[in-house]
């Protein structure tokens, strides 16, 4: 395997875990972060080393530069990984914009439609010819488990990725596939957006088990046993309202229990028998609070992104809205007025056609 020049821009759990699996499959891996957000990377500034452990590469990863410093980040970078949460994606846009040139390709793991927004950060900012391409899912089940570790439960055997414009799709999959084999492409971001799997899972779920996550402050196994029966009815009319929207934007979706087999996570069936049959997501625990990504993050940066298309181009989604509504009382905010909707992602007033054209780029 080659090794490539890679820059991983966040400082979570799953930039962690990817700076440090990929530096010990043997690429130059820097990790950068925005000085804002300093403290996440303040632990291995002078080491640069995680400690990573699991069921991927262990050991531990000497990284090339751990920095906040995004100019000489993104310099020399032949592929830029930016894994944050989607509420970070119009930051890190802003931040990048004037650094990044064109030919390089910035890649969001995972995405939710976000690259459509850094579209529209680069477009304010005069940068063209940067290629954005995002992900479906996230690579890895993954933690922190200290300052300076990460621990990986899963790898995700088939990650789905779209490109902006299309027609380096190839080309962006030559990249990724050295670093995610068995990746395989959508035949745009659009289709990759609405091929998420944590908004059509995570705010239903954790809404019908927010009781339950109060009082055990998430001791218990979230898809093993939050996943029940009456949860999925939820969970599936949800995914019924994402596929009703896609079918009017013309993209081959799948629907949601289909969707976890292909991607490996658990055998085929119906949406019960994939998640109890999944070694990964058994292994979850639940959130400890309320005040949780699976939330603050997919439903803002996933339902109400849907569900805002959908209204657009006349699809109804009074499920999605419900599980928004009652998700905004829970958070404490309007997630309508937070959350990104068409407008920016530079599709205000668009046709379904027109929409699919836009998310092309060509």
């Amino acid at each position: 395997m080659s090794r490539t020049d890679i820059t991983i821009l966040g400082g979570g759990n799953t930039a962690f875990a990817l700076a440090a699996n990929l530096a010990l499959a043997g690429h130059q891996v820097r990790l950068a972060e925005l000085p804002a957000m300093a403290h996440m990377v303040e632990p291995i500034r002078e080491s640069k080393t995680i400690s990573l452990a699991g069921v991927a590469h262990t050991g531990e990863a000497r990284l090339a530069d751990v920095t906040t410093n995004l100019a000489s980040a993104l310099a020399g970078a032949d592929l830029i990984l930016l894994s944050v949460p989607a509420y970070a994606h119009r930051l890190f846009a802003e931040a990048c914009a004037k650094h990044l040139r064109s030919g390089q390709t910035l890649v969001l793991l995972p995405g939710t439609l976000g690259s459509l927004e850094f579209v529209q950060a680069l477009k304010e900012r005069g940068v063209d010819g940067v290629v954005l391409a995002e992900v479906d899912t996230s690579p890895y089940v993954c933690r922190k488990t200290g300052p300076a570790a990460a621990y990986i439960w899963g790898v995700v055997p088939h990650l789905g990725f779209g490109v902006r414009p299309a027609g380096q799709t190839a080309q962006v999959q030559k990249a990724l596939g050295a670093l995610f084999p068995g990746i395989t492409a959508y035949r745009n971001v659009l289709e990759c957006g609405f091929s998420s799997l944590n908004p059509i899972m995570h705010p239903a779920g954790v809404l019908m088990n927010a009781g339950r996550i109060d009082y055990s402050k998430g001791d218990f196994h979230f898809y093993k046993e939050g996943v029940t029966p009456g949860v999925v009815k939820v969970i599936e009319r949800v995914d019924q309202e994402r596929l009703a929207i896609g079918h009017k934007l013309g993209l081959n979706l799948l629907p949601v229990a289909e969707a976890f087999h292909r991607a490996g996570f658990g055998p085929a069936g119906d949406l019960q028998t994939t998640i109890n049959g999944s070694e990964m997501l058994t292994a979850l625990r639940a959130p400890g609070s309320l005040d949780t990504r699976w939330l603050l993050e997919d439903t803002p940066y996933g339902l109400v992104t849907w569900a805002s298309i959908g209204e657009q181009i006349g699809v109804p989604t009074p499920a999605m809205r419900a599980v928004i509504e009652l998700c905004s009382i829970v958070m404490g905010k309007d997630a309508w007025q937070t959350g990104r909707r068409a407008e920016h992602l530079g599709l205000t007033g668009l046709s379904a056609g027109e929409i699919f054209a836009v998310a092309t780029g060509e």
